[in-house]
């Protein structure tokens, strides 16, 4: 991946502009079908938990679709390939908004998350494609960071109109956002053509590489544990912060600032130093995970262990991705895109996790210490690779 030298900066900017708009019609799309279930219950005659399935049916999209995409399209310019995948995300949000029953529902959320991870696998090569080697993390951190973005602002104003105008209007507007990001695409990022040498088998080859696994295996763990806390977020502020419910919309924002704030300081260290930033970034997620129950027990303390919470996590997503692309060589695109899936797996581990200590009858402060092992777990995973690549090094050819 050799850095274009000839883009200016204003060229790079509005470039990741396009990406980031991307990322935060994304990030809105999926985490607004949460706040909306009993609208969309009632709107498609279905009960609440019913109505969950709908959030699966979007995470399954983006753990087949990332890989799948990102290898069968390895031969299509990346600009054609991200024009491609907006448009199937239009297309899916725009199906959600008319979907009238249950079934047809479930298909559009499905297509709607086929594109999630591929956007953001491919978007980061493009990203990092455009800026010297030096600050790569940064630019992922860039185009990334319309996830969070979409935390703050994107979720809760869209909440907002659909319980106030219909579940359906949400759907409408991300729809509108991403035809902008396939606007934006479109005029803003250049020719992105493939080299020769670049095929399914070359993608496929990333698969082949220990290093790849590691850190997929890092992402899977570490995060687990900050899902393993997040995913219990609304009960743990109601009963051991004391916030009302209408509140927790405050916490949430809480963490919105906290992943921004990491995403952008995240890009910024990788750039620095990869492997010491993710390691520190794993560290301080198992200080956060640990000390988070205790925390939790004053409304102060919840809202400053929150924004901790996103802050440290959200430092691990620059490094992760750039780590992925760094040992996979030939077959970035595919390991890029990976790590979504990747996340989507940690998100259903760790609430799965969690479901089991507060099963056993363990009080809301007891997810977040099962997600500290993991973060643990993850760090372990992380010193390991970094062993490995230092044992590269050492052995003779």
């Amino acid at each position: 991946m050799t850095p274009d030298n000839s883009l200016t900066s204003r060229h790079v900017g509005l470039a990741l502009l396009a990406l980031a708009t991307g990322g935060f019609a994304i990030g809105t799309t999926e985490f607004v079908t949460m706040g909306l279930l009993p609208q969309i219950a009632d709107g498609v005659h279905i009960s609440i938990p019913t109505a969950g399935h709908i959030v699966s049916a979007y995470a399954l999209g983006v753990v087949v679709g990332a890989p799948v995409i990102a290898a069968l399209g390895a031969r299509t310019g990346r600009k054609r390939l991200l024009l491609g995948l907006m448009a199937v995300f239009v297309l899916g949000n725009v199906l959600s908004a008319v979907a009238n029953s249950y079934e047809l529902l479930m298909a559009a959320r499905f297509l709607t998350g086929l594109p999630h991870g591929a956007f953001f696998g491919i978007g980061a090569v493009v990203g990092a494609s455009m800026v010297p080697v030096n600050k790569r993390a940064w630019a992922v951190s860039m185009m990334m960071v319309g996830l969070p973005v979409a935390n703050i602002i994107g979720v809760p104003v869209t909440t907002l109109l659909g319980q106030r105008y219909g579940w359906q209007l949400p759907f409408v507007a991300v729809g509108i956002l991403g035809l902008l990001t396939l606007i934006a695409v479109w005029f803003w990022i250049g020719p992105q053509p493939v080299g020769n040498d670049v095929n399914v088998r070359s993608e496929l080859s990333a698969l082949a590489k220990p290093q790849v696994w590691m850190a997929l295996l890092v992402g899977m763990v570490g995060f687990g544990g900050m899902f393993a806390t997040y995913s219990y977020i609304t009960p743990t502020m109601t009963e051991l912060a004391g916030f009302s419910a209408a509140a927790v919309t405050i916490v949430l924002a809480a963490y919105g600032i906290g992943m921004t704030g990491g995403t952008l300081v995240g890009g910024r260290l990788a750039d620095r130093a990869l492997m010491p930033s993710m390691y520190g970034g794993l560290v301080a997620v198992t200080v956060v995970l640990s000390t988070f129950g205790w925390l939790a027990h004053s409304k102060a303390g919840a809202l400053v262990a929150v924004f901790a919470l996103g802050f440290s996590s959200s430092i691990l997503i620059p490094a992760l991705q750039t780590r992925l692309m760094d040992v996979a060589h030939e077959g970035q695109s595919l390991a890029a895109s990976l790590n979504h899936s990747t996340l989507n797996v940690a998100n259903a581990l760790g609430a799965w996790l969690g479901s089991v200590v507060l099963s056993a009858g363990y009080s809301y402060e007891w997810p977040s210490r099962v997600g500290a092992v993991l973060a643990v777990a993850g760090l372990a995973l992380a010193l390991i690779s970094g062993r490995m690549d230092r044992t590269k090094v050492l052995t003779p050819a």
